[in-house]
């Protein structure tokens, strides 16, 4: 099946639609952002190099005249900045699909104003105070989603009560993972019981992007063009998140390539690489340092 008949048969329009992407500029997200403007939807980009969203959107708006692209800027290691974020998405009169798809791997651990290493910021605290944050817009939608995107990462640790954000850890996987994991399952936790709003929680597999250009010069010449032939090039790794916006995940499912999550069009399957266990207690962390930051506001 080409990708073109694929999305013929698993999305549909989305005039009227208002997406909120964060994380559209690296290969990815300029996918995702590509194929919803095929779809009509009318897009807002969260991010902070205006230039590059300023030339996404011209681009996409060339193609397509009859949408609407908005640009908010938006770091997401500075709690000042996703603040100010917030108060312009509240501006809107409702926000239907909300996809978290920005993130970072492997770069100098640095503190944040959040009060965490960047990874951790970044990658889980502020997706998860956004969703809390945008909950009220978002009930004003008549089919409201929020697609978070995962990472099979998230399975290369495991919570440690003793250093939550894994600042002393030295493995960029295991930061990475950690926050991964915390963002995915926290999610799973805070929509349980929701019944207006739907999650999706996803993942793209291995691609061969800016995420993955992270080896030392050496190793990344040798590697990056076995890698674009392995593995699933941007666009189809993308589908995994379209796919999202129209589906929604039960507790503990999410969706990714079908072929060992790396290879193939999106297929939804179990996770059972977290405990319920493990789950809540991730979920008690995430609502303990929302409700810090809360009374930093109050």
């Amino acid at each position: 099946m080409s990708i073109k008949k694929w999305i013929e048969k698993n999305c549909n329009d989305l005039t009227g639609k208002r997406v909120v992407i964060a994380g559209v500029t690296g290969g990815i997200g300029i996918q995702i952002a590509t194929i919803l403007s095929d779809l009509n939807a009318n897009l807002v980009f969260l991010g902070r190099n205006k230039t590059k969203l300023e030339n996404l959107k011209n681009k996409l708006l060339l193609l397509h005249s009859n949408i609407q692209i908005d640009i908010i800027d938006i770091d997401l290691s500075d709690f000042e900045s996703v603040n100010m974020c917030i108060t312009e998405l509240n501006k809107y009169d409702k926000i239907d699909v909300l996809i978290h798809n920005a993130g970072i791997y492997n770069v100098p651990i640095t503190q944040t104003n959040f009060g965490y290493n960047n990874v951790f910021s970044v990658n889980f605290l502020a997706p998860y105070y956004l969703t809390k944050q945008l909950l009220p817009i978002l009930e004003k939608s008549s089919d409201p989603k929020v697609v978070v995107v995962g990472s099979i990462a998230h399975n290369y640790s495991h919570i440690d009560n003793n250093d939550i954000d894994f600042s002393t850890y030295k493995k960029a996987s295991k930061i990475y993972g950690n926050s991964k994991r915390h963002l995915m399952f926290s999610m799973y936790e805070l929509f349980k019981e929701e019944k207006r709003i739907k999650l999706s929680i996803v993942h793209p597999g291995i691609t061969s992007t800016n995420m993955t250009n992270h080896y030392p010069k050496l190793i990344y010449a040798i590697i990056k063009y076995p890698m674009k032939v392995l593995f699933m090039k941007p666009k189809k790794a993308s589908l995994s998140i379209v796919k999202g916006v129209f589906d929604s995940t039960n507790y503990h499912y999410w969706i990714g390539p079908k072929l060992s999550n790396i290879w193939g069009y999106p297929k939804k399957r179990r996770l059972r690489t977290c405990s319920e266990d493990e789950s809540r207690k991730i979920f008690i962390t995430a609502e303990k340092i929302y409700l810090s930051l809360l009374g930093r506001q109050n």
